[in-house]
């Protein structure tokens, strides 16, 4: 199973910063910058989970606070256990979801919720997906050597221009890294985010109608 510690390894081969006697970044800090690129990861190709939710009778309302590290609910399926699936119209406020349906639910029922949600990698694990492992690295070089860039820039150096360099290496990571982003959203958009006819009545607006 990877873990961080896998990704800095890589991130540090990439940096050639390989001398654990002599270290440029600390752990701590390639770590804070692998989060950064996992949280642009996860905007992209955020992480697809299903939650089995209850209703309260006669209420539309359903509490959304305990999907941790949500990015966005994309579709919610009431009642459960049809064929095909039912899915309803809903809207977010903060944690609260409501089903946009003319009843509703008479008692306690299941709904099931289908959302997204950032991608975590610590030293128990990871939820990426093995072969986008490379794209976290990229990234997390692209914001390290950044860092750097902006830390040597207008210090004297014994190897000259060091700052130039390093926003070298960081422009072209990140150029790497945001092809390889929009690359991956592409592909996101042919999941189908609306399947389901909504209760609200069609809006008319200047003769056309407007849903």
């Amino acid at each position: 199973m990877t873990v961080i510690a896998d990704i800095r390894a890589n991130v540090r081969k990439d940096l050639h910063d390989e001398d654990a006697t002599a270290y440029i970044w600390t752990d701590a800090v390639l770590d804070r910058h692998i989060a950064h690129a996992v949280a642009d990861y996860s905007t992209h190709a955020p992480l697809e989970q299903k939650t089995t939710l209850t209703t309260t009778a006669g209420s539309r309302d359903l509490s959304i606070s305990t999907l941790a590290g949500l990015v966005a609910v994309e579709r919610v399926e009431w009642p459960v256990g049809q064929y095909p699936p039912q899915f309803v119209g809903f809207s977010t406020w903060g944690t609260t979801l409501t089903i946009d349906n003319a009843s509703a639910p008479a008692g306690v029922e299941n709904v099931y919720v289908y959302w997204t949600k950032e991608h975590l990698v610590d030293a128990a694990g990871s939820t990426l997906p093995l072969a986008h492992e490379d794209v976290i690295a990229v990234g997390a070089v692209a914001y390290a050597a950044h860092d750097r860039e902006t830390l040597t820039i207008n210090k004297i150096n014994v190897g000259g221009e060091v700052w130039g360099r390093y926003k070298a290496l960081a422009d072209e990571c990140m150029a790497t890294f945001q092809k390889e982003l929009r690359r991956l959203a592409r592909n996101n958009t042919v999941r189908q985010r609306r399947l389901y006819s909504t209760d609200a009545p069609a809006v008319f607006e200047q003769g056309r109608v407007k849903y």
